[in-house]
């Protein structure tokens, strides 16, 4: 055999007395580039989500998670599907039936009606009402009450005419992702529960692989950055891998007679069932929606027009004795009872409308809205519900996996020679 083939030529018989020698260290280098895999990325899925508020010290010498530590970007990312995507303001007001809205309020208004008439009648003159026959106050009352209902309709077609202008869904719900951090990260994991499973599984596979192709190289050429080049690379190259079996092929393929798509693309139909549900319970609720209604900060444009409603109900209980009442308690006194009936009635609104979340939520029926214009979304629209937690700082979190791989593989090194 020429001199340089036996130089390069591998000595096997000091190679098989190494093997039987130290065969545990060597079966040892895949199984530690596995836990490598896997450890890399479990850390790389607790880093987007964990702490939920910032540990350490700022600016530099700590961390936040990913996706708490950008709560107004990541919520606009959650939000923006939602109101462009899946519902919109006036369509699930549009199911509201005024008339069936003032039926499901018939109950506390009247109620409320006989609780305010008494009220404003005492403070127009103390202690009259009291005195009045039981069947006068009784009259009273039931004239109120039997013009509620239809003030309520007027009032609803009032409000869908301008409910854009009264309720700003997407400002709603980042307002409260931005302030409950904690379910801004309860929707993207839960949306991908899976995927990040899969996502810790995949290091230990893949790092097993990786594993044994550096456990040969080990074999044939023991130099000392042989294992925290692997190390590194295992960080590096299945978080690259990982991340594209998540979301491509976007479309379903046919290889080698598999049909293969993304796997979190593959769960859309899955998928849309959990999130509808997850954002009909606890981020667009009809109790939300009617308190950003009445307290967010549009509220300002619902006081007048119930205020426009309500005076006017006033004078239409007034009736023929309108004039005579402004004679005797004056216009000033007389505009400013209006007002205060329309003050008492913004002040039980909130209890009031109350009785309103079990009709709403039937007729919205936000969890179903939600589930099917999901499942009918395209592959690149789906991605975006999930695509954007795992590509914010997504370079941090790979070069701390691949550092981790590293110095996992320096110890090996140590291990191995010592």
């Amino acid at each position: 055999m020429p001199a340089f083939l036996q130089a390069v030529m591998p000595d096997w018989g000091a190679i098989l007395a190494d093997l039987q020698v130290n065969w545990l260290h060597y079966l040892s280098i895949p199984i530690v580039s596995a836990v490598i895999g896997y450890v890399t990325k479990l850390v790389a899925v607790q880093m987007m989500f964990r702490p939920v508020e910032f540990r350490g010290l700022r600016p530099y010498f700590g961390w936040q998670g990913v996706i708490p530590r950008k709560a107004a970007k990541m919520a606009g990312v959650a939000v923006d599907t939602i109101t462009t995507r899946l519902i919109s303001v006036e369509e699930i007001f549009e199911r509201l039936d005024p008339q069936q809205v003032a039926d499901e309020l018939r109950e506390p208004l009247l109620a409320a009606a006989e609780e305010t008439v008494h009220e404003v009648v005492n403070e127009l003159a103390p202690g009259i009402w009291q005195r009045l026959p039981a069947a006068i106050r009784t009259r009273l009352i039931r004239r109120v009450q039997d013009d509620i209902p239809a003030t309520v309709e007027k009032i609803m077609d009032d409000m869908r005419a301008d409910i854009t202008g009264l309720i700003d869904i997407r400002a709603m719900v980042t307002r409260q992702l931005v302030r409950d951090k904690a379910l801004l990260c309860e929707i993207f994991r839960q949306v991908g529960r899976e995927e990040f499973k899969f996502f810790g599984n995949s290091g230990f596979y893949f790092g097993f692989l990786i594993g044994l192709v550096q456990m040969t190289v080990w074999i044939f050429y023991k130099a000392h950055w042989v294992l925290p080049a692997f190390g590194l690379m295992v960080g590096l190259v299945s978080d690259w891998i990982a991340l594209n079996l998540l979301f491509w092929p976007k479309q379903p393929r046919r290889v080698l007679g598999l049909k293969v798509q993304g796997l979190f693309l593959r769960r859309q139909q899955e998928v849309a069932a959990d999130y509808g549900e997850l954002i009909a319970k606890q981020l667009i609720t009809p109790r939300h929606l009617l308190e950003e209604i009445l307290t967010g900060p549009s509220s300002a444009r619902l006081i007048p027009l119930i205020e426009k409603h309500v005076r006017k109900l006033v004078d239409e209980q007034a009736g023929m004795i309108k004039p005579l009442v402004e004679l005797t308690i004056g216009a000033p006194r007389y505009s400013g009872l209006k007002t205060s009936v329309a003050d008492k009635v913004l002040k039980k609104m909130p209890e009031t409308l109350l009785g309103l979340e079990s009709y709403t939520e039937k007729a919205m029926d936000l969890r179903n809205t939600i589930v099917d214009k999901m499942r009918a979304l395209t592959p690149q629209e789906f991605e975006g519900l999930l695509r954007p937690a795992f590509k914010e700082d997504e370079w941090i979190l790979i070069t701390v996996g691949a550092v981790l791989g590293f110095l996992v593989g320096e110890l090996q090194v140590f291990l191995m020679t010592h």
